[in-house]
This record gives structure tokens, C-alpha cells and sequence, in this order.
């Protein structure tokens, strides 16, 4: 998960409009100067009232409208008309919509591998133009996307450094060249001409966040931990369909087996790491806080230790705030048939669990879709299969099933007697008591079923949300931790 973003600031331009009645339509083209050849896939219209850039959205907390359809073998120039009769939109009804002043912009999604549907480098976008919409009445907004997203490139420091790996299983999986990524943090005074090793604490960031987020960094804090002097490594899980939370699925590919077998061994084998699993860490935020408890249990000796704070539901019973597995489960609604919610802020509800499964549809990349593209195996149509009905909300027991295979607090109950002797003073789990997105209610079932069981495994509830959880006291005390852990897992001298 993630916190709520803003939309960038940009200009807008102005566009004149035809009424057509039955809801807006969006007539859009691109030029054979940017691709030559026929187009087949999904175009998504965003509108704001912000202004700005909405093809930046969609901002979970204040979702703007959007519109997409799916087109096949469409030649350069020729018009791809969405409309409410072909288009999958947000909110559901086009013909609804507010009227008023709306930017707009369309992007032609060519899926070459980036996260979001209008920040992927290659796909091709319109400048955002000005339009009026009366729904009511109908008008039509005539958009060319002549511009192209562009590959931002991370910039190194004397502190900070990239890899960028072509992995060959995910390059197998994709059928194209599929590359992995991940920064570098240098402690003071290193020098990779010296004798001297480092542990390496591997961060996995939460949803829509990566390895730029170092880009141009001088130095990272998180290379001194009490004391000790580490390699900080902050790993990149954008994939497709949203955040690979480094978990092999059949929709995704092979992400663990790629971080273990390709991309860790190749950073490990550049810097000076110790290159061992009792100096190797893990831990992560929300999806990343579920990456780095996945990866522990998952590969219990690879990894020395996990650092998991307010990860994704641990436990499907408590899949936020719905128990996956229950007869007539219905994910949009809770166990007393009310509106299920899927996000608030104290006691207020924010966005209910149908609202934004609506905001999900049109578009690819977002958190619901990703937990599916990880969880589900794949469907018919080469998609991942869906957990729940989009219209009803009701939840395909036959989908809910296949998902166990990735359900910890599961796996850690049914596997406790191999497992737990390798996971021995290794996991570390906390969570705020009221999350922003209700992800403490499967934390507190982990902890129920664990508790009296050998060898113990730290689950606490702390105070806070989702953010608020991170105090300084928090931080430091993990860094002790790992540090500690790395110092008892020297090999004794003499």
C-alpha cells in the first residue's frame, strides 16, 4: 500500500468541442511517426478538474474520472473512438459525471514494462488540453498523442550507485528483455580496493516506490546502524501489473528466483559485501513490509533476518476487512453486510472497498489488480484470474483457494515444523493499531496463531496509522536489531 500523492502541475490547452449526446466521447489518434506499425491494446482517457497532468493519476483519495477500451490492430492516424458504449470508466456511469471544466489527456498504453499506465517510458500520451463535459448533453474531445514517455536516468554519485540487470528468467517469462534494478548506498570511507566486507540490508519500498528514489542522492543514512557500517541496497518491485512484492506467481514470473538467483548475487559480487545469509537483511514498508516477510519465509536461508513494518494482509481471513475464504464471501462487503471499507483516516471512513475497485478498472498498475497478478493464477483470457465479481463483489471460492499458496500467516501454520527452526530469531513484524488501511486485523490474527509456539517470532502492534507507526524510536531500534543480528553472526575467531 501507499499513501495518498498529488498530481503534478502543468499547463493546459484548449480544444473545441461537438455534441454528440449519450455521454462524453474521446476520439484518439497517434501519429506513424512515433509508431509505425498497428496499434493493439488499451487507451485510457484521464480527466481533473485539478489541472495539471492527469495522466499522472489517479490520486486514491480524490480519483478524477477515467475512461478506457481496448483496440486491436488500429492503423497510425486512424480515429480510436471511446465512448460509455465501449469504455470501462470511473465513476462506473460516464453519463453521470459532473459537468464543468475538465483537463484531459489520453495515452496509448504499449505495456513495454513500466508501472503505471501514463508514466511507462514508450507508451504515448496528448498534452493536456482544456474541455467542457456536460454528460448530459454529450460532446466529443478529439485527442493526439504525439508526445512519448521518456526513461528518466538515474544518476549516480560518489555515495550512491546503480544495477541494472537483464534478468534471463523474467526476460524468458516476457518474452522481451526484462532488466532489474536497484541502488546502492556506499558507507563512509568505503573503498572497493580494500580487504574489508560489508553485511547488506536489502529495502524493499512500498507501493509505487523504486530504486530512483536514490537517484542523485550523495549519501543514505540507513549505512550506519548502530554503530555498524552496512551496504544499503534499495530494490525496485515496479512490474506490469503493479508491485511484484518479489514473490514468483504465474501471472508476474519468477521475481524471488530472479532477486535470489540473479540480481543479488550480481550486487553482492560488484560491492563488497560479506555475501553470506548471517549479513544478510531484509525489510520493507506496507507492500514492502509484505515483500521482505514473503521473502524470509519464503527463502528462510537466504536471509538473516526481516524487518516488517505495516505490510499488506498477512492473513486472508483479514484481507483488509474482508475474510476471503468465508462461504458467500463478498469482498464489498464486511461480515455484517455492510459496505466494506477499505481505507480511513481515524474513525472516518475514506474510500470504501467498491469504490476503489471501480477506480481500479479502467486502467492497469494499481494495488488491488497487483494483489491479483501476484496472488491468482492465470485466466482464460491470459489474465490474471479475478478474486471477486467487478459488478457484485462476490469472491470466486475456486480463485480464493488458489491464493493459500501465498497466504503467510497459512503457510507459517501449516509448515510451522520445518519452518520455524529455520526462522529462528529471524522475523520481526509491527504494525500500527489503526492503519490507515486496515491491514492490523490480519497482523493481530498472525499473532494469535503464534503465539506460544518455538521458536518465537516478534509480533507487535504499536501505536499509530499506517504512516504515523515509523517513529524515530522505531527506526533506531530496528537498525540496533539488525546490527545486533549481524554482530552474533560472525563466525567466531580462533
Amino acid at each position: 500500500m501507499r499513501l495518498p500523492r498529488l498530481l503534478a502541475v502543468s499547463g493546459v490547452l484548449g480544444l473545441a468541442l461537438g455534441a454528440f449526446g449519450q455521454g462524453p466521447r474521446f476520439s484518439v489518434t497517434f501519429p506513424g511517426e512515433l509508431l509505425a506499425k498497428p496499434f493493439t491494446g488499451r487507451v485510457v482517457v484521464y480527466l481533473s478538474k485539478s489541472g495539471g497532468e492527469p495522466r499522472f493519476g489517479p490520486n486514491w483519495f480524490q480519483p478524477q474520472p477515467m475512461i478506457s477500451a481496448r483496440f486491436t490492430k488500429v492503423e497510425p492516424g486512424r480515429p480510436m473512438v471511446i465512448d460509455p458504449k465501449n469504455g470501462v470508466a470511473f465513476p462506473p456511469d460516464p453519463a453521470k459525471w459532473t459537468p464543468g471544466e475538465y483537463t484531459v489527456q489520453a495515452v496509448v498504453d504499449l505495456n513495454l514494462g513500466g508501472r503505471t499506465v501514463g508514466g511507462s517510458p514508450g507508451n504515448l500520451y496528448s498534452k493536456p488540453v482544456s474541455a467542457k463535459i456536460d454528460p448530459g448533453q454529450g460532446s466529443e474531445i478529439v485527442l493526439v498523442c504525439d508526445q512519448v514517455v521518456g526513461i528518466t536516468p538515474f544518476r549516480e554519485t560518489d555515495g550512491v550507485k546503480e544495477v541494472r540487470l537483464e534478468s534471463k528468467l523474467l526476460s524468458d517469462f516476457y518474452g522481451r528483455p526484462t532488466f532489474m534494478s536497484a541502488a546502492i548506498a556506499l558507507p563512509e570511507g568505503y573503498d572497493g580496493a580494500a580487504e574489508r566486507r560489508y553485511p547488506v540490508a536489502y529495502e524493499v519500498p512500498g507501493f509505487g516506490g523504486g530504486s530512483r528514489n536514490w537517484s542523485g542522492r550523495t549519501r543514505v543514512a540507513s549505512t550506519e546502524k548502530a554503530g555498524e557500517k552496512f551496504l544499503a541496497v534499495l530494490l525496485d518491485p515496479n512490474c506490469p501489473t503493479g508491485h511484484s512484492v518479489f514473490a514468483d506467481s504465474a501471472n508476474n514470473g519468477p521475481w524471488g528466483k530472479a532477486l535470489t538467483t540473479e540480481l543479488i548475487p550480481e550486487i553482492e559480487r560488484r560491492f563488497k559485501a560479506v555475501g553470506e545469509p548471517w549479513a544478510r537483511f531484509v525489510s520493507g514498508h506496507s507492500s514492502g513490509g509484505w515483500s521482505s516477510l514473503w521473502l524470509q519465509v519464503a527463502y528462510p536461508e537466504f536471509f538473516g533476518g526481516c524487518w516488517s513494518t505495516a505490510p499488506d494482509p498477512v492473513d486472508f481471513r483479514r484481507f483488509q476487512t474482508v475474510d476471503i475464504y468465508a462461504p458467500g464471501a463478498n469482498a464489498f462487503q464486511d461480515g455484517t453486510g455492510k459496505d466494506a471499507p477499505i481505507a480511513r483516516f481515524g474513525d472516518t471512513v475514506a474510500i470504501t472497498a467498491r469504490q476503489f475497485s471501480d477506480m481500479e478498472r479502467p486502467i492497469r498498475g494499481e494495488q488491488l489488480g497487483s494483489f491479483e497478478a501476484v496472488f491468482s493464477p492465470r485466466g482464460p483470457e491470459g489474465e490474471p484470474a479475478l478474486l471477486w465479481n467487478r459488478d457484485t463483489g462476490t469472491i470466486d471460492p475456486k480463485v480464493a483457494e488458489a491464493w493459500k499458496k501465498y497466504d503467510i500467516a497459512l503457510i507459517l501454520k501449516n509448515q510451522w515444523a520445518t519452518l520455524g527452526p529455520k526462522l529462528a530469531g529471524k522475523v520481526h513484524v509491527f504494525m500500527g493499531d489503526k492503519d490507515t488501511f486496515y491491514l492490523d486485523g490480519a497482523v493481530r490474527l498472525l499473532q494469535a496463531d503464534m503465539l506460544g509456539r518455538t521458536p518465537q517470532l516478534v509480533i507487535e502492534i504499536v501505536p499509530g496509522d499506517h504512516g504515523s507507526m515509523m517513529t524515530q524510536a522505531l527506526r533506531t531500534r530496528i537498525e540496533s536489531e539488525m546490527a545486533a543480528k549481524f554482530r552474533a553472526g560472525k563466525p567466531k575467531s580462533g
